[in-house]
């Protein structure tokens, strides 16, 4: 539960470097955007850990469960392919690989337009994880969206647009 203000038991007001809804209304100036990159990068750090936190899959690492993520948006893919899109090296992309071939989670085939490479997909074992972190996550992050007041889940609602704009422009 939200702490509240213990001589009126309302909660308290936004602290000044966190503006309330009247500030981030949709008829307010345009904050610097260096200012929402900074806040926005914290809370994204300090988020992933809570998340990352409460899951039952301490197998599955932060950079697994982005591997085994890259390959069910965008598989199958070669080696090189993941780790270009992972922005990692390649020798340390293929040590991953070769954990989650290890673990059960992925697939290899050989690429058909170069018999030499190896295609690396999700299996339905990878795909069942990843769904079961998913929802985990999910599952979390809605108990903890839920406890906000409501004027603060409509702006994390409005906000949405631009977050996936974000990612979108990432490629």
């Amino acid at each position: 539960m939200a702490p509240s203000d213990t001589t009126t038991g309302h909660p308290p007001e936004p602290a000044p470097d966190r503006p309330g809804p009247a500030e981030l209304s949709a008829g307010s100036a345009a904050a610097d955007p260096a200012e929402l990159a900074g806040r926005l990068r914290a809370v994204i750090q300090h988020l992933l850990p809570v998340l990352r936190g409460h899951s039952t899959h301490r197998e599955l690492t932060p950079s697994r469960t982005a591997a085994l993520a890259t390959l069910d948006a965008h598989g199958p893919l070669r080696v090189s392919e993941l780790a270009a899109r992972m922005n990692i090296a390649l020798s340390t992309t293929s040590r991953m690989v070769d954990l989650l071939d290890d673990r059960g989670w992925i697939a290899r085939r050989t690429d058909p337009v170069d018999q030499r490479a190896s295609l690396i997909s999700l299996n339905d074992a990878g795909r069942a994880l990843l769904r079961a972190v998913r929802r985990e996550t999910t599952g979390l992050l809605a108990e903890r969206i839920g406890r906000l007041p409501p004027d603060r889940q409509h702006l994390l609602h409005a906000a949405l647009p631009a977050l996936e704009e974000l990612v979108d422009d990432a490629g």
